[in-house]
């Protein structure tokens, strides 16, 4: 299996990245990713209760997540939604978004997948970057909200969801 991780960049790390390789196609993976409901299957936090919207299918596209904060016990936010807007769509390589909140000023951080076709499958590597997050966040001190290996768990759940939708979808 081939990783990749920012665990060597340094205490001032803006950016996590994990990899894992799946033995699935980029394209059963990268649907997946453009599904709203994807979202709320693979997420390893426990935050992403539900989503409603269209599958994405270029930048500025958006759908809205329906959240609990309560699942990491660290900010009494409850129940809220917030936009997911498509920053980055290369179509089975690439896919990035921001979130959109009630929150002002906005955050700023991004979340997103490569995804890189093998002769074994794919390399899908996540990504989290909140280097350009505003100065009032980065003030506050919260960053990173999701660790490296809320990450990691990520794609393990990524990679369990593309082969069950493999096995009904086929």
């Amino acid at each position: 299996m081939s990783d990749a991780t920012s665990e060597d960049q340094g205490p001032d790390v803006e950016r996590i990245e994990v990899g894992r390789t799946m033995p699935s196609d980029a394209a059963e993976i990268f649907a997946v990713l453009c599904d709203p409901q994807g979202h709320v299957d693979i997420d390893s936090t426990g935050m992403l209760m539900d989503a409603t919207g269209d599958p994405v299918a270029a930048v500025g596209d958006t759908f809205v997540v329906h959240m609990d904060r309560e699942a990491l016990n660290d900010y009494p936010l409850g129940l809220y939604d917030v936009t997911v807007q498509i920053e980055t769509f290369d179509q089975d390589r690439d896919i990035s978004w921001s979130i959109l909140g009630q929150i002002r000023p906005q955050i700023g951080h991004t979340y997103g997948y490569r995804l890189e076709p093998l002769d074994e499958g794919t390399l899908v590597t996540s990504y989290y970057d909140w280097s350009n997050i505003d100065p009032t966040w980065r003030e506050a001190g919260i960053f990173p909200v999701i660790s490296e290996a809320a990450l990691r768990a990520t794609l393990g759940v990524l990679d369990r969801t593309v082969r069950r939708r493999g096995r009904t979808e086929g």
